[in-house]
């Protein structure tokens, strides 16, 4: 699967440029089959990102476009009577797809924005009474401006909480932004062009393989001491809750799967505890004004927590 996982990175990166480290968090976070958010600036590739995963993993692609106007129905679908027969029909909205995009998700009401939470975490939509299961899998690329741009309005906690990971793409260097004009052509679009590397079922297979990553005693004491020095640290008001931990062991397992291990080791853990905590916590009025920020209050927790010594 190291091999198979290699190609997938590298169909990425032939459309993304520069962005390695983005595209391997955000690569873990489909296989341990949880929901990612990019905040950044417009421009930077986010779109293109969701595309190219979309195409390297052959998965059923939607986008949408999020402003004031859209409605909830443009998410889960409605109910039209039908002429013949008088019957009502499901319309599906764009959210029944494998690979959903949704762009400047914090630009719509916050209507809106609940109308994700259903599908989210249960992979399901609910309309006029009748549920209906999302084909699986499916995961949720949804970006987002930085708070305080013009138009916005925060997501809600719950609804922050239902994001495995939460990243940012930045500018690309010097280097990588010239290789980005070089290797585009006049009227050419940024679409990935390559064939799949692997099918939907081979990814279901994959993220069953991540699921089933061991992790030991130790280790899960270990999540379970970061996650609660969250919520004692009087740097936050708003700790990590246990929807966290499950997705930092998540993301963990993941890590190990792509290193080649079918056990997690703490270094798995230290490398994603950031991107999986830093949007679900709040600081605290002290920490405000001490200049804080999430990141620096977490990496600090991060020091503190003693990491477990494994045996094998």
């Amino acid at each position: 699967m190291q091999e198979i996982s290699q190609r997938i990175i590298d169909e990425v990166k032939k459309t993304v440029i520069g962005k390695d480290a983005v595209i391997r968090k955000v690569y873990m976070a489909i296989l341990a089959g949880g929901h990612i958010l990019l905040e950044d600036i417009p421009g930077v590739g986010k779109t293109t990102l969701a595309l190219a995963f979309a195409g390297a993993l052959d998965l059923r692609f939607h986008r949408l476009q999020f402003t004031p106007d859209v409605t909830p129905s443009d998410i889960t679908g409605y109910s039209v009577p039908d002429q013949a027969t008088g019957k009502l029909q499901y319309r599906p909205g764009a959210a029944a797809c494998n690979l959903f995009l949704g762009d400047e998700i914090n630009r719509a009401s916050p209507k809106t924005q609940s109308a994700l939470l259903e599908v989210m975490e249960e992979g399901q939509i609910t309309v006029d009474g009748v549920t209906r299961r999302i084909l699986p899998p499916f995961i949720v690329i949804a970006t987002q401006n930085p708070e305080g741009s013009a138009g916005t309005q925060p997501l809600p906690e719950s609804q922050l909480d239902r994001f495995m990971v939460r990243l940012s793409m930045g500018y690309p260097s010097p280097e990588d932004e010239e290789q980005i004009l070089m290797s585009r052509q006049p009227g050419e679009a940024a679409r990935p062009s390559g064939a799949p590397v692997v099918r939907r079922e081979e990814l279901l297979r994959m993220q069953s393989e991540t699921e089933s990553v061991y992790l030991s005693q130790e280790m899960s004491r270990y999540l379970v001491a970061l996650a609660n020095a969250t919520r004692e640290s009087e740097n936050l008001r708003l700790g990590a809750s246990p929807r966290a931990t499950l997705a930092l062991a998540s993301m963990s397992r993941a890590a190990a799967y792509l290193e080649g291990r079918d056990y997690v080791v703490p270094q798995d853990a230290i490398s994603v505890f950031l991107d999986v905590m830093t949007h679900r916590v709040k600081l605290s009025a002290k920490a405000r004004i001490g200049g804080k920020t999430p990141f620096d209050v977490l990496a600090e927790l991060l020091r503190s927590v003693p990491q477990p010594a494994l045996h094998r």
